[in-house]
């Protein structure tokens, strides 16, 4: 593993004049640890090996390498990024356009669950950045719509979790068609054998940043439980939480598709403003909720942990655990969704006396404390 010094301003990162203007236009003011490291190995050319967790700015990261490092006078696909979902996808896709708004820039989502006749229609126009999900993208390469010649930037993105979704032969077929000297990038939360296994089948002596477990830290996010003894009790105890609370808005997790449904339509019956997302949603309906959540038209979501892997939501101010998480790594990834890179937030797990267990691993995975949530819960929402 390469040192490498941390970069601690933009303007030190030997970036494009406009490409700065983007970054300051979107409110970066600060490389994050992630992006003063990442940005200079993209800027060299080498592959790169990069764990961070959500929420430390590593969409910043892969994007500003990105932007950097094509040629906007030449009409050609110039970089592919490849996420495990539609959400994240879109949400990559907006933040390369957002960053390249004072560039000759063209951006693409391609996704599955979208109409293929106009996939193709604006794969036609050649888009210098592609950003999209594994399925969508190797169908369009393989019916030669989209074209990988002229490829500099192949950029993985939860590395961990495309792979973990069973994608791993599309992964495997998409490489088969890129040229020999593409520069790879893989950023992942996590590095598992199956990740580590396709750095060694298709990487070029690869750089390596590599966040330490005790580096990956809570801050900024106040974590609550409520003791609600038993299952049955979960619903009841949510509804009293909304009497009672003043949130902007909220994602509520719960673990298993079928029960989200259940409480979606017992919240609905009650009059509650909620929408629920997970996998088996179409992709633009998926991509209608979202634009309504991060709109506010749409103040509850309820979710599965489709969602709990790098969707930022700006004015989210609380997550709500109505089941907690079956792995505890995916703990940190559904609460960071409420306190991102700087932004303070709260996180509510709904604990029956089976889960204590549960909860006191998690609290001393991460080394953090996890209070019983106290009767001016409202004061700390409004910090």
């Amino acid at each position: 593993m390469s040192e490498v010094k941390e970069v601690k301003t933009f303007d030190d990162l030997g970036l494009d004049d406009n490409l700065l203007r983007g970054i300051y236009s979107h409110g970066f003011e600060n490389p994050s640890p992630i992006q003063g490291k990442a940005i200079p190995f993209m800027n060299s050319k080498k592959d790169l090996i990069a764990q961070a967790q959500s929420g430390t700015g590593k969409t910043g990261a892969f994007s500003i390498g990105i932007l950097n490092n094509i040629d906007p006078s030449i009409q050609k696909t110039q970089a592919l990024v490849i996420n495990p979902t539609h959400e994240l996808a879109n949400q990559n896709m907006n933040v390369i356009k957002d960053l390249s708004s004072y560039m000759k820039i063209n951006v693409l989502s391609v996704v599955g669950g979208t109409n293929v006749r106009k996939c193709q229609d604006d794969l036609r126009k050649l888009p210098h950045v592609i950003v999209g999900t594994p399925g969508r993208i190797l169908d369009m390469i393989q019916k030669q719509f989209l074209y990988t010649k002229d490829l500099k930037l192949l950029i993985f993105d939860e590395a961990d979790e495309i792979l973990s979704y069973g994608f791993k032969e599309n992964i495997y077929n998409i490489i088969q068609y890129i040229p020999k000297d593409t520069q790879i990038c893989i950023y992942s939360a996590t590095m598992p054998p199956e990740v580590l296994d396709l750095t060694d089948k298709f990487m070029n002596q690869p750089e390596r940043i590599l966040v330490q477990k005790e580096n990956l830290t809570l801050d900024g996010i106040i974590q609550f439980y409520i003791n609600v003894k038993v299952n049955e009790w979960k619903f009841e105890t949510l509804i009293d939480i909304y009497d009672t609370i003043n949130v902007s808005q909220c994602i509520i997790y719960i673990n298993s598709k079928n029960k989200l449904m259940e409480i979606n339509d017992r919240l609905k019956e009650k009059g509650f403003p909620v929408e629920c997302i997970h996998g088996e949603l179409s992709g633009d309906l998926r991509k209608n909720i979202m634009d309504d959540f991060k709109s506010g038209k749409l103040r509850i979501l309820l979710s599965t942990d489709l969602l709990s892997r790098g969707i930022d939501i700006q004015q989210l101010s609380l997550v709500i655990n109505y089941d907690l998480p079956r792995e505890k790594e995916t703990y940190i990834h559904r609460i960071g969704r409420s306190g991102r890179y700087g932004r303070k937030g709260v996180s509510i797990n709904f604990v029956t006396d089976r889960d204590m267990e549960q909860q006191n691993e998690i609290q001393s995975y991460y080394n953090t404390k996890i209070e019983e949530m106290p009767q001016n819960i409202n004061d700390y929402l409004n910090i």
